[in-house]
């Protein structure tokens, strides 16, 4: 499998140009993969562009790669949201790479009301930072051309917005609404997922959610865990939305 770098300023490339790549994926592709010249790579842009080709140079300060094909991947049509609550360990960390490599288009932290772990003052930033980063290395993981954005926290009345521009789906074992039919629904409106944390989505969220206009739905006959809701959603959503066709 061709590993997947990340720079910038990749609008003007053509085939035969040279693709600089440096900082840390340069110094990560020379001393931890050990790139070496001849050997075929992809350089992303986070933005829709790829570009397949050569390493023609390998140094801890610079990947020098020869362009062979760029191609220019627009962004989907009708964006899927995540909305995930914070939760204790890993358990959300581990969703949000799930999400990244599943396809995701954004993601966005929520202080939910039985939230166990709380993002407080400079707490938010570097929680949102940490889950850019596990973002990142997840897009490179799975070789997407655009890097999911990492909203700000959000609380209560952000998901109450949402639901004025997004179907906004709050995965409920007890909802009556199958996910399927949720989705279908939806028609071609953007989606936004909301999976709450260990605890489940309070009653109060609930009520006020599905009165700003969200839907309740059970995804399957088990309770997943807050880390495998999300993805679970996801893939489910490749095939009913044709993402996956």
């Amino acid at each position: 499998m061709a590993h997947l770098y990340l720079a910038t300023h990749l609008d003007g490339v053509d085939p035969g140009a040279i693709v600089r790549v440096e900082g840390t994926e340069a110094r990560h592709a020379a001393t931890v993969s050990r790139i070496r010249a001849g050997e075929g790579v992809l350089v992303g842009d986070g933005r829709g562009i790829l570009v397949a080709g050569t390493v023609a140079a390998a140094t801890p300060s610079a990947l020098e790669v020869r362009a062979e094909r760029v191609d220019r991947i627009p962004a989907p049509d009708r964006e899927v949201v995540l909305v995930q609550a914070l939760a204790k360990g890993d358990r959300d960390e581990l969703a949000v790479q799930a999400a990244t490599e599943l396809g995701v288009d954004r993601i966005i932290p929520w202080q939910a009301d039985r939230s166990v772990s709380r993002w407080a003052g400079p707490k938010a930033e570097k929680g949102r930072e940490r889950w850019a980063a596990i973002v990142r290395e997840a897009v490179k993981q799975s070789l997407r051309a655009w890097i999911p954005e990492v909203a700000p926290l959000a609380g209560r009345r952000e998901l109450e917005q949402l639901a004025a521009t997004h179907a906004v789906i709050l995965l409920e074992p007890t909802g009556s609404v199958p996910f399927a039919d949720a989705v279908r629904a939806a028609a071609d409106r953007p989606l936004a997922i909301v999976v709450g944390p260990e605890g489940g989505i309070s009653d109060g969220e609930l009520t006020a959610l599905t009165a700003a206009g969200a839907v309740a739905a059970r995804l399957g006959p088990t309770v997943l865990r807050t880390s495998t809701a999300g993805p679970a959603a996801l893939a489910a959503l490749g095939v009913l939305t044709g993402r996956w066709s």
